[in-house]
């Protein structure tokens, strides 16, 4: 992984959203899988806002990166997003995990999702098509 953000973006994945999980990846925490992510969602408003994974000793207390973007929107107070980039340095581009899965869709279950990886590789879709029995109270 370049620990600088490459300057452009995949054909088809929002600029300033792929700086942004670049960025947030470059800052993650992962002493113990060394599998960094980074994450960006965009609100409404247009504010952009980034997060990326941090490990803990104890693995259940480890937050992934697409979780940490959305409490980084919901502390600032916003409640929507409309895009997300989900930045790996896997072969594949990584998807979100289950339980991101349910948290992006308590949010967001339209938003359209750019999977990439540092190579370039894109997946595109959208987070009730990676959720497509998502729940809601």
């Amino acid at each position: 992984m370049s620990e600088h953000p490459s300057d452009g973006a995949p054909d088809g994945v929002p600029q300033d959203l792929w700086l942004a999980a670049q960025r947030a990846q470059a800052n993650a925490y992962v002493p113990y899988s060394r599998f960094p992510v980074g994450a960006a969602v965009r609100a409404p408003s247009g504010t952009i806002y980034a997060g990326a994974n941090v490990e803990n000793a104890s693995f259940g207390l480890t937050r992934c990166a697409e979780q940490s973007a959305v409490q980084a929107l919901v502390t600032a107070g916003e409640r929507v997003f409309t895009e997300l980039v989900v930045v790996s340095s896997a072969a594949e581009p990584a998807t979100p995990c289950g339980a991101c899965r349910q948290v992006l869709f308590e949010f967001a279950p339209q938003a359209r999702v750019y999977l990439v990886n540092t190579a370039g590789v894109l997946r595109e879709t959208t987070v009730a098509e990676l959720l497509p029995a998502g729940f809601r109270l």
